[in-house]
């Protein structure tokens, strides 16, 4: 294909993919981002949580709702410019380091993190990633504003209202989904783990996690256990 015919599909797509990559954001990538999130809450679910990691990672996961949720209610309601791609881009950011810690903290307890979780995970962390690219392709303009820094753009620092306000049908339907696949299921969750705890705590229990014994540990208590020790002479011998 020669750079005129490129140019020339270009100029005549350019309208048509801005619209399809529109309605993909908000009709396709968007809602389908609860299915990953329901089957993680259920690899939790089946993998006790409550009675392992327990409240401290059903807190992660709160806080990794909240920062995948403020830039998504930005993004549906506000117009974007470089503010709105800065909050993205920094909780984008966030979020794969609380990924991180979330993980850590599953393997650290004794929670079994099965193969098919750790896949769900990759989704749960590609998405946001996908995401913003697409947004970052149809704003190039905001993009190239953020790399100079706002210059130039009086209104490149400040939240504006979106232009083409998105319909109120839309957003309700996306407000119920987020509270039937994300608040209710994660609440669930949390209110669980915290209702072991509370049991634990009444059974004397004052750790949730039980310690992990060392190999060293481990090893050395074999050894005292199956080792032969002669016997210490009394004094009256």
């Amino acid at each position: 294909m020669s750079r005129g015919q490129a140019a020339d599909i270009a100029r005549g797509a350019g309208d048509d993919v801005d619209v399809a990559t529109t309605r993909f954001l908000l009709y396709g990538l968007l809602p389908g981002w609860f299915v990953p999130g329901l089957a993680d809450w259920a690899m939790h679910r089946r993998t006790r949580i409550e009675d392992t990691s327990g409240t401290k990672e059903s807190l992660i996961h709160a806080l990794m709702m909240a920062e995948v949720g403020a830039p998504i209610a930005l993004t549906l309601c506000c117009r974007i410019n470089p503010l709105v791609l800065s909050v993205q881009l920094g909780a984008a950011a966030v979020h794969e380091a609380t990924a991180l810690w979330d993980v850590r903290t599953a393997v650290d307890s004794d929670r079994e993190v099965k193969p098919v979780e750790q896949h769900i995970h990759s989704f749960l962390e590609s998405l946001p990633v996908g995401a913003l690219a697409s947004l970052m392709c149809l704003h190039a303009d905001q993009v190239r504003s953020l790399l100079r820094g706002g210059r130039g753009d009086p209104d490149a620092w400040r939240l504006l209202p979106r232009r083409r306000p998105l319909s109120p049908r839309y957003l309700a339907g996306i407000g119920l989904a987020i509270g039937l696949c994300v608040v209710a299921p994660y609440g669930e969750e949390l209110w669980r783990c915290r209702r072991a705890a509370r049991r634990r705590a009444r059974a004397g229990e004052a750790d949730p996690t039980p310690r992990k014994e060392s190999r060293k540990e481990s090893e050395d208590s074999c050894v005292s256990r199956f080792s032969w020790r002669p016997r210490a002479l009394s004094r009256s011998s």
